[in-house]
């Protein structure tokens, strides 16, 4: 290439000499360029950027002198630096003067546009610099087509270019206005001409539009024919490029946690309305993160490679042997500083009476309470087959169906009779070996007495390989709710004795300010289990903790994976063709290792609490016969709560309810606590902002429309209210909608596509805008009181007393608040920090347990 460079400026050179020593020559040779110049004039191909048959040029300047110059303007388009096929790229790197025209002054508004591709690229000067130098571009055009191998080389270019399918046409029009139905490059010296449009692109400081680009070629191979129609040549969708929306963006980022409710309202109204002044700008939905962050999405894995044992990592577990090391702080940093954890013989240790829990306990108090029925296929936890039982899958085959307490204790204890009897007659010889072998008893399926009894592996044989054992079917009792206090109240006061951290109810508990009931997350689930009923994988609703407690008398088996790794089991999950939110999905542990995803795996015996951390990916499986109960928790943290939001915004992306509403448990949190956690209160405040905003805007919009907004208020331990047609949270402003003799609740987003004009609409207000201003301002970061001096530091453990419950009879109706503290993720140090709990709509009371709004005290707490 730079020996071509070298000759070319010899040539030019030459032909320079021959111009001044023959001047009838010379106009002769001018009047012959002179029809090129002139049609070049506005679309110019200058003759320095011959395109080598590299594809990638460096952007040079051309003139007399020739070759590649960089004049210190701008750098060569590197592969770095090169841009995409057929977007434009303009420098505002000031004055381009190229080498090329020595007697050229630089233009004060003279700029450059680059238009780029994967094999040419061409520099465009500015009309100011064309004009002067007409003569000098004619000498070098006239060169260009002089050059054999140069054409050829150009000619081939084109040609790669077209057979490649790899230019980018932005607008289809191009083909019908610029070239003829079928154009062609071949060896009679046919002409090719390509357009490439640039009239989007303008100069980087005059903003003049800058004319298409034409490069004609003329082919002398023979041998290479291509004809070039509209079918031949990849279209893609005309994409308008228009100007960023800065005025949206910025009026975001006006707004900040640091003002008052009172500059916000101002803002919004002297916006009108929406974000760019208009207040049909208004956001349908209302994003409850910071205006800059980006759409929360999977997160990529660990770029860190594992070990085969370090893919298989021992489980957190902690052995507990009195009611002191339950109640001890170290328990609960435990707990927070691990994916997952283990408590083993925490119902010996709290002298938890578990038989409260057991299937004969639960018929003899409500036999008809309802049963929600998994219907599964019995496998080992190993192994997961599809229907056809010929290769292994991810996809889990599980029927819904409901029955009761009392019809499925019958199912439970006819399959434990059945496996007893079985295991009798396998032991005295009598069973016929030529009808099962050892492993096929063991999985045997019984029918007696329409019940559907199942019986399977008591975990004692696992090398179960015969994929005709997959066609056993089980029932799975799942969902019992056990919400009810007149129903189960010994149940609940049982639980009672549980600490603090791990209560239903506990003013420590995110979940227990919500102020309504969310079944089987702030109330106890129990779960009915015959061996190899499955729980399939998931996370816990909204990134919540869970509390799980084995009743017995079998013992449960889980997996698990820490929350940094659901972003490659959520691949893996598309991957097998099923959904990560909707899908029911058992994970195959070799794929999982093949990803380089850790798997913890351990079981669960009778007593046994397990914590699972907030986002742990888990999937369980029962082998033997018990009962578990379960519910969650949500610790004052601050990851605690950005996993929660983080996921509610999620789930709007994947159209998945969440059914933590986390706005109105947001609004809740600022009434009733004080955050010292810095971390925490800018995420909550955050979240609080964008919310009251969201409502400002919308009642700016409605008043536009001339619409009335009716006060509407809310009723005690009133439900959240969810869109009827897209599922999402709706705060504060309701459009109600009559369908079928119902009253609908639409989101904003939802009523505007049903009527733009929201005619038909009634439009409601839970909340006085005064009333969520109050709350917002009054939402102050909290600043703990210097610690007691070390002589007055033995009033805690009455404290602790209180909290636990041990005589609530005699004690003020206190409950102590495990507050949120500002600590990293990968420390394990204990700090404490004081949230004070105020009145407000707390879940649950008597036997249950409740918050009073006399009083609060602080505690310190542990944060992960």
């Amino acid at each position: 290439r730079m020996m071509q460079q070298h000759q070319q400026r010899l040539q030019q050179q030459r032909a320079q000499q021959q111009q001044q020593q023959q001047q009838q020559q010379a106009v002769q040779f001018q009047g012959q360029g002179s029809g090129i110049a002139q049609q070049q004039q506005q679309q110019l191909v200058a003759a320095g950027n011959k395109t080598p048959q590299t594809g990638i040029v460096p952007q040079t300047a051309s003139g007399g002198g020739g070759g590649f110059v960089n004049d210190g303007h701008f750098s060569p388009a590197t592969g770095q630096s090169q841009q995409a096929a057929g977007m434009p790229y303009k420098s505002a790197g000031g004055t381009y003067a190229p080498s090329g025209f020595p007697g050229a002054a630089p233009a004060p508004g003279a700029g450059f546009t680059q238009i780029s591709s994967s094999t040419t690229t061409t520099v465009l000067q500015s009309p100011q610099q064309q004009q002067p130098h007409q003569a000098d571009l004619d000498q070098e055009l006239q060169a260009l087509l002089s050059s054999k191998d140069d054409k050829a080389t150009f000619a081939e270019t084109l040609l790669k270019q077209f057979s490649s399918d790899s230019m980018d046409i932005k607008d289809p029009k191009l083909l019908e206005q610029q070239q003829p139905p079928q154009a062609s490059v071949s060896g009679s010296g046919s002409l090719a001409t390509v357009t490439v449009d640039s009239t989007s692109s303008t100069s980087a400081n005059n903003n003049t539009k800058s004319p298409p680009i034409k490069a004609e070629a003329t082919s002398t191979t023979a041998t290479n024919r291509h004809h070039l129609a509209k079918h031949d040549i990849k279209l893609e969708p005309v994409i308008k490029i228009e100007k960023l929306c800065t005025d949206s963006l910025a009026a975001n980022n006006e707004y900040a946690i640091s003002m008052s409710a009172k500059e916000i309202r101002d803002l919004v109204r002297k916006r009108g309305g929406g974000n760019a002044g208009d207040p049909k700008d208004v956001p349908a939905i209302c994003s409850v993160l910071n205006s800059d962050a980006p759409p929360p999405c999977p997160p990529d894995c660990p770029p860190t490679r594992l070990t085969r044992e370090q893919l298989q990592p021992p489980t957190p577990s902690v052995f507990l042997e009195n009611k002191k090391d339950a109640f001890s702080p170290q328990l609960q940093e435990f707990c927070l500083k691990h994916p997952i954890a283990v408590v083993r013989q925490l119902g010996a240790a709290l002298k938890l009476d578990l038989g409260l829990f057991s299937t004969k306990t639960l018929v003899e108090a409500n036999p008809d309470h309802s049963v929600e029925v998994r219907t599964q296929v019995h496998q080992s936890p190993d192994e997961n087959w599809d229907g056809n039982k010929n290769s292994k899958v991810w996809a889990c085959i599980s029927h819904r169906s409901h029955t009761t307490i009392a019809k499925y204790a019958q199912y439970q204890a006819s399959s434990f009779s059945d496996k007893i009897k079985e295991e009798r007659d396998r032991l005295a010889g009598i069973l016929n070996a030529s009808t099962n072998s050892d492993s096929d008893s063991k999985d045997s399926i019984s029918n007696s007495s329409g019940t559907g009894g199942v019986s399977a592996t008591g975990g004692g044989n696992g090398k179960r390989k015969k994929c005709k054992n997959s066609n056993k079917m089980l029932r799975f009792g799942t969902n019992v709710d056990l919400s009810d206090e007149r129903k189960w109240k010994a149940q609940l006061q049982e639980l009672q004795k549980l600490p603090p951290f791990a209560r239903v109810v506990s003013a420590a508990n995110m979940l227990s300010h919500v102020g309504h009931m969310i079944l089987g997350m702030n109330t106890v689930q129990l779960y009915m289990k015959v061996p190899g009923s499955r729980t399939p994988g998931h996370q816990e609703n909204n990134n919540f903790c869970s509390i799980n407690i084995n009743i017995g008398p079998g013992d449960c088996e889980w997996f698990a994976t820490p929350d940094s790794y659901w972003g490659g089991i959520q691949a893996l999950c598309e991957k097998n063709n099923i959904n990560y939110l909707h899908g029911s999905w058992w994970p195959a542990l070799e794929d999982l290792y093949a990803e380089n995803i850790p798997v913890y795996r351990f079981t669960q015996r009778p007593g046994d609490l397990v914590w699972v951390n907030a986002g742990c990916v888990h999937w369980v499986q029962a082998i033997g016969w018990c009962n578990n109960i379960a519910w969650n928790v949500g610790p004052l943290t601050a990851r605690q709560y950005q996993l929660a939001v983080e996921r509610y915004e999620w789930n709007k992306l994947e159209s998945y309810k969440s059914i933590v509403p986390m706005v109105h448990l947001s609004w809740n949190l600022a009434r009733n606590i004080k955050v010292s956690d810095p971390k925490l209160f800018d995420a909550i405040k955050t979240c609080l902002m964008q919310t009251m905003k969201h409502c400002m805007q919308i009642l700016e919009y409605v008043k536009s429309l001339n619409v009335e907004v009716r006060f509407h208020g809310r009723g005690k331990n009133e439900a959240s209210h969810y869109c009827g047609q897209c599922e999402v949270e709706v705060f504060n402003i309701l459009f109600i909608r009559e369908q079928e003799k119902r009253h609908i609740v639409h989101c904003m987003g939802c009523a505007r596509k049903q009527s733009p004009t929201l005619q038909g609409f009634v439009c409601l207000e839970e909340y006085k805008m005064a009333e969520l201003m109050q709350v917002y301002d009054a939402f102050m970061l909290h600043t703990p009181p210097p610690p007691l001096p070390p002589q007055q530091q033995s009033s805690p453990p009455s404290q602790q007393q209180i909290a636990a419950g041990s005589n609530p009879q005699s004690s003020p109706p206190v409950m102590a608040v495990a507050a949120a503290s500002q600590a990293s993720s990968s420390s394990s140090s204990v700090t404490s920090s004081n949230v004070s709990c105020a009145s407000g709509s707390m879940l649950g009371a008597g036997g249950v347990g409740g918050v009073a709004s006399s009083s609060s005290v602080a505690v310190s707490s542990v944060a992960s």
